[in-house]
């Protein structure tokens, strides 16, 4: 059983630039070409979507995603070339990054108990 999760987010200040969750809408939005397609393919409100491309692109010095509004044929949105550089970077360090754990993730997998002692135990 797997109890080792690690979560790699890169920070812009205060903001979360790129982790697990952008990566995966960012992959969606090339999927579907649409925030709202991409939203509702990972359960997420449309805002929720909009908000996380919005820091996205305000932490990165070009623009990851590529929005045109309306209601047309022409509506929608894109990865950009930098957002598709910056996923497949993020990717690969991500694999790299699990290819050094499993060592330590042995050491520590020996080390936990299955469940949580009680309070003051």
């Amino acid at each position: 059983m797997k109890r080792l999760k690690l979560k790699l987010q890169l920070y812009c200040g205060d903001e979360i630039a790129m982790g697990p969750g952008k990566a995966d809408l960012l992959e969606a939005i090339a999927r579907t070409g649409s925030i709202s397609a991409a939203a509702r393919e990972m359960e997420l409100s449309y805002r929720r979507a909009w908000l996380m491309v919005d820091v996205m692109n305000r932490c990165f010095q070009e623009k990851l995603v590529e929005s045109t509004p309306g209601g047309g044929r022409k509506a929608g949105a894109r990865v950009s070339d930098a957002g598709q550089r910056a996923l497949i970077a993020y990717r690969a360090l991500q694999e790299r990054v699990m290819g050094v754990v499993p060592a330590s993730e042995d050491v520590l997998q020996t080390m936990l108990r299955d469940r949580p002692a009680p309070p003051g135990a």
